[in-house]
């Protein structure tokens, strides 16, 4: 995500190093390289020439402390000004009818059905909301049966009419049923066309008429640039959008439409697709995402990702087990199914402060989880209980039944007994720095080892 952006940034920042102080033509030159960097991420020339002016006004107003270093100081105003042009703060979905009725639009093939699913799952679980899905795109016909698919996948009511083919009676229909059923916010899911046309307008203006939404969320793709923004702009001149909902921002390397969409339309980017999950959806906070741009990684972003993998509860009785010395593998195994919970192992590793620039051309293999995870499902109760009782045939029955190596299963009861006897030392007057490093454990990787392939190099526990 916004990897060459990010590239190009941090060259411009350079220099500046060695300089002892922000003068009119460093500045100029440094200048000259963002805006540069702006324009090959698709970034509006305008919006581009208007951030580098801002930039020039308060790094030249600004009176450099002797503790910063000019390079710094120039980062921390490209950073707040990257956060302001894509909005500054974050902005919440609206919610205040009864039911909240959310009306999504875009062009085909930019999301619309995979993002009301995620949105459903999201304002479920997060808000304690009680959604309903509407099939309002009669056109596709996948359409029906792929909303029908993601909502039975979170637990959600879909409403459709079989034969109907005007979506505007379909819509005022699923407002009565969700009234009827309790459901206080109804997602109505509209058909889009491969380009803009007239036809398609109409409709979601129809619909719009009809059921009076307290948000319009526009879909659109990242990857696809100054044209996602163009559409934006044409789809709000039309029928007045609310904010917008960008997919495949995780594939986005350049990051222009993020960066253009707010400053061409006005309307602010809420929520982020982030992969294929339908629980890798992200709430999008500009300050945040600036610093990702910026390579300080969204240490905040993490923490919420735990969370919400993992209860308050849950941690408790972690916690619990590691006092009383009884984390045994099945513990392990279920640490590992919430690890994956939060992402691929390079969207964890971006949101690490100085630690996803280093590693961003290491090869990172996704399915190590996987074979670790393989290894422990191959051990039967008792092993998982009491790891000390794997023998040598047990280890090769382990091996065999993962499909990994006795090397690997070694490896795997090695670095559980170093974590049990880390966790022995837990009610020492150490214990607080014994904590620390266990938790450090847990939480970090091993990231000279991470690029195991074919199951011979396996992370340390996690």
């Amino acid at each position: 995500m916004f990897e060459n952006l990010s590239e190009r940034l941090e060259r411009s920042f350079r220099l500046l190093k060695g300089q002892g102080k922000i003068s009119e033509i460093n500045v100029a030159e440094t200048l000259k390289e963002i805006r540069r960097a702006l324009l090959d991420a698709d970034v509006n020339f305008k919006i581009a020439k208007s951030f580098t002016d801002s930039v020039k006004e308060k790094a030249l107003g600004l009176e450099v402390l002797k503790s910063v270093k000019p390079g710094q100081m120039m980062v921390k105003i490209v950073h707040d000004e990257l956060a302001e042009l894509m909005g500054g703060k974050f902005t919440d979905i609206n919610l205040k009818g009864n039911p909240s009725v959310i009306l999504m639009s875009g062009l085909q093939g930019s999301g619309k059905t995979t993002f009301s699913g995620k949105l459903a799952n999201m304002l479920k679980r997060k808000k304690g909301r009680h959604p309903l899905l509407v099939a309002g795109d009669v056109y596709r016909p996948a359409a029906i049966e792929q909303l029908k698919v993601l909502a039975e996948q979170i637990g959600v009511p879909v409403y459709t009419e079989e034969g109907n083919l005007d979506p505007v009676k379909i819509a005022r229909n699923a407002i009565k049923q969700a009234k009827q059923n309790g459901n206080d916010v109804v997602i109505i899911d509209t058909a889009g066309r491969l380009a803009i046309d007239e036809q398609m307008m109409n409709e979601i203006a129809a619909i719009k008429k009809e059921v009076q939404p307290q948000e319009i969320l526009f879909v659109v793709d990242a990857m696809t640039g100054q044209d996602a923004v163009n559409v934006a702009k044409a789809f709000d001149d039309e029928i007045g959008i609310t904010s917008v909902l960008m997919s495949k921002l995780d594939s986005d390397t350049r990051g222009g439409a993020a960066l253009s969409v707010l400053a061409v339309t006005g309307k602010p980017i809420k929520y982020v697709g982030m992969g294929e999950k339908l629980d890798d959806f992200e709430q999008f906070h500009p300050k945040r995402m600036a610093s990702r741009i910026l390579g300080m990684g969204d240490v905040l972003t993490l923490i919420e990702k735990a969370e919400n993998v993992m209860s308050k509860n849950e941690a408790e009785k972690l916690t619990k087990k590691f006092k009383e010395k009884s984390f045994d593998m099945n513990d392990l195994l279920d640490q590992f199914k919430q690890i994956k919970k939060l992402g691929s192992m390079r969207s964890i590793i971006s949101m690490l402060p100085g630690v996803g620039d280093k590693l961003k051309d290491a090869d990172i293999d996704e399915h190590q989880l996987d074979r670790i995870e393989a290894i422990i499902t191959s051990m039967t109760n008792a092993e998982r209980h009491k790891p000390s009782i794997i023998n040598p045939s047990r280890k090769r029955r382990i091996a065999a039944g993962s499909g990994s190596k006795v090397e690997d299963v070694n490896k795997l009861l090695k670095q559980f007994d170093q974590m049990q006897q880390m966790m022995k030392q837990f009610t020492g007057s150490k214990s607080k720095m014994m904590q620390r490093k266990a938790r450090k454990q847990l939480a970090g990787m091993n990231f000279d080892k991470i690029s195991g392939k074919g199951g011979g190099n396996l992370p340390p526990i996690v």
